[in-house]
Parts: structure tokens; sequence; C-alpha cells
């Protein structure tokens, strides 16, 4: 027996979460097919339900997932090889024992990315495509993310595995010169990565470490590849600063936290010192990109003792330079909140109501936040409403019920 019996469903959800990107980025060097290495790896997490429940979960997860679908790879490429082809099946095995690629960065999650954030793709099919196969999210989870239904989605990740298989774009991290090209699609696809662990788009928890975790070190790698990149600075700067507060972000209970509320003892001070360096250094370089902004947002926001000590004018200057280089509803959404906190919760409103994000629950909540702090209960108690028709994930819906039961009373 490996281990200990252990509730198997528990077990391998965890070891998915945390393992499944790396076992497809390792199967997908080894053998150069990205839907055989995915379709391997969820086999391989089928077996284990069905074992691990019984034989108990082994001492490396991750390094049984990976033999396993290793193995399942190797037996399927036998079964699909003619008989005869004895020279082509040890070609198979040597290939797989003795790859390996000398490159700027050795890590075979890095080469993914690179991979699906080819110029051939489209940048929305880059993103799906990396979220899928790198942070082991699920087709519904992405679709949910970019707001589109979910057979769209699926049909853009076929489409794009299609693409790379067709165009026969390489596994690798490109050359120097490549590396620019390629820095928006990355850049996108390691936040939305990290934001889909700070704050899941469905599930009973509101973080998931292991995505959020794994776009920091993307990000780091990311850094070191390109280390005269300002905005890939921005970008480590950026998740380093928000992740620094995580721990305060639930509660005992799981529950939501807003900023305004979090016991600022909690954030992780060694974290916020780093993202303040590693922003310092951007602001030297005096080319600001979006994600500088946002760190920079961000510095100003861990900078504060306390909430009532926030330096909201700074944060709504550095909105006005966010909104001109990214000119999104979602951007101009944020910026209202702080136009609120500088001119009061009416002018905050009132650009709000401007804006059309009707499908997006945050803009119910900020708005029935804002009718509350006006003394409107019932027109606040019908935006929670709306919010709570739209949330997915439970953390942020028994914060919301919470609320609407506050101004019901």
């Amino acid at each position: 027996m490996e281990g200990g019996p252990v509730d198997g469903p528990v077990s391998v959800e965890a070891t998915f979460r945390s393992e499944f990107g790396r076992v497809v980025a390792t199967l997908v060097r080894l053998f150069g097919d990205i839907d055989l290495a995915e379709e391997a790896v969820q086999q391989a997490f089928v077996v284990a339900l069905e074992r691990w429940p019984t034989t108990g979960a082994p001492p490396n997860p991750g390094g049984w997932i990976l033999t396993t679908a290793r193995n399942l790879v190797i037996d399927r490429l036998r079964r699909e090889s003619s008989r005869q082809d004895r020279h082509t099946q040890a070609a198979l095995i040597h290939h797989v024992d003795e790859t390996r690629e000398i490159g700027p960065v050795q890590d075979d999650r890095l080469r993914l990315l690179f991979t699906c954030c080819h110029p051939a793709l489209a940048q929305p099919a880059q993103v799906a495509l990396t979220l899928r196969l790198l942070g082991g999210l699920q087709t519904q989870e992405i679709a949910r993310a970019y707001l589109v239904p979910e057979t769209t989605m699926g049909q853009r990740l076929v489409r794009a595995k299609r693409k790379i298989r067709a165009a026969g774009i390489p596994y690798r991290v490109p050359g120097q010169t490549e590396l620019p090209g390629r820095l928006r699609s990355v850049l996108a696809v390691v936040y939305l990565i990290f934001n889909e662990g700070y704050t899941a788009t469905t599930g009973t928890d509101l973080l998931r470490r292991d995505l959020s975790g794994e776009a920091i070190r993307l990000s780091d790698l990311l850094s070191e590849l390109m280390p005269d990149e300002p905005e890939v600075h921005g970008l480590l700067a950026l998740v380093l600063l928000v992740d620094a507060r995580r721990a305060a972000r639930t509660a005992a209970d799981g529950s939501l936290v807003l900023l305004f509320d979090q016991d600022r003892s909690l954030w992780d001070r060694d974290q916020i010192a780093r993202g303040h360096t590693v922003i310092a250094g951007c602001i030297r370089r005096n080319q600001p990109g979006p994600y500088q902004i946002q760190a920079a947002i961000n510095a100003v926001h861990t900078s504060a003792a306390s909430a009532a000590e926030t330096d909201w004018p700074q944060i709504l200057q550095l909105y006005d330079q966010l909104l001109v280089q990214v000119p999104t509803p979602i951007v101009a959404l944020n910026r209202a909140v702080a136009l609120a906190e500088v001119r009061g919760a009416a002018v905050g409103l009132a650009d709000i109501d401007l804006l059309d994000l009707r499908d997006y629950h945050l803009l119910h909540a900020t708005r029935a936040d804002l009718l509350r702090r006006l003394d409107r209960p019932g027109e606040a108690a019908e935006e929670y409403r709306n919010a709570l028709t739209l949330v997915k994930n439970d953390a942020e819906r028994r914060f919301l019920e919470a609320r609407l039961s506050t101004v019901m009373e």
C-alpha cells in the first residue's frame, strides 16, 4: 500500500489543481502532441479516482500522475504503431527518456505558455488554451471568465489546438528576437490565471492558491527571461502586491472581507516590500504601461496603515492614466469607485450609470454599495438581488446575501 486510505475525490482534486498544468506541459515536451498529453493526464486522474480511495494517495501524487500518464501515452502509441516498426518504438522510448532542450529557460510550463501564445492564434484563443492546459480550468470556468457561452469557448479551444498541430507551431521558448512580439498575450494569460486564483469564478472557495501561486511563479520566470521589459516587472509587482493581501481577504468561515475591512496585520509585509521594490524600479524607467499603473495603484493601497489613510486622490489620478491606456468598462468601473471616495458616492454612481456592464455582477454590487451609502436602501436591495443572479462563487454569494439582509432590516 502506497499510503493510508484517504478521501479519494478530495485528494485527487487537490492533486489535479496543483499538478495538472505541470504534467501536461511535461508530456507535451516529451511527445509533442497537446491532445495526446491532455487526454493521458485526464485518464491518469480517472485511474487515481479509482485507486486512491482504497490504496491511499501516493507519497508523491504529482509524480504518480506523471508516470501513469506517460505510460498511458507510450502504450497508446505502441498499439497504434505497426508491430513490425520496432525501430520506431525504440526511438520513441529513447526520445521520452532523453529529450532535453537547451534554451533561455528550461521550464516545461513556460515553454507551453509561449506555444499557446503563438501569434498564429487569436488572442482570445491563446488565453483560453493556456488557462485550460496550464491552469487546469474547465471549459465552463473559462467561458464565465470571458462572458461567452460554454459551447463557444469549447469550439475556440478545439480550433486553437488544431491550429497548433496544423501549423506545426514549435513547443519552445522563442528566441530573444521573438520574445517582444509574444509579450502582450503572455502577460494577459498570466494575469488572468492570477485573477482566477485570487477570485475564483465558481466553487465554494473564494481563492485558488494553486493558480495565483502559479501566476506569480510564471511572472518571476518572465522577469528573469525579459529583464529589460518594464511591463513584465509591472505584472510581477502587481501580482505580488495583490496576493500579499490574500490572508486577510476571507474570514475564518471563508466569507469575503472587503479591502476596507481587512485586518492589515495579516498582510504579507515581506511580499509587499518586494512588490514596492519592483514597482520602484519600473517608475525609474519612466515607460508606464497598464500593468505598471495597476501595480502603482496597489502600491498606494498597501502603503496605507489603515483604510482611512488611503491616498484616494492619487489612486484616482492613476486610474485616469490607466483608462487612457485601457479604455474598458471594467477599468471605468474601478475608476468610479475611486471617484466616489474622492468626490462622493453620488458622483461615482453617476459615472457607473454610463457603463454597459449589465451581465457583470460587480457592477451591480458596486451600485448597491453606493446606493446604500446614499441611504437609498430599496434601490440598493434591488441591485444586490441583481448581483446575486449573476455571481457564481459561493463566498461572494454569501457576502452579497449578508449585505442584502442589512439593507432590508
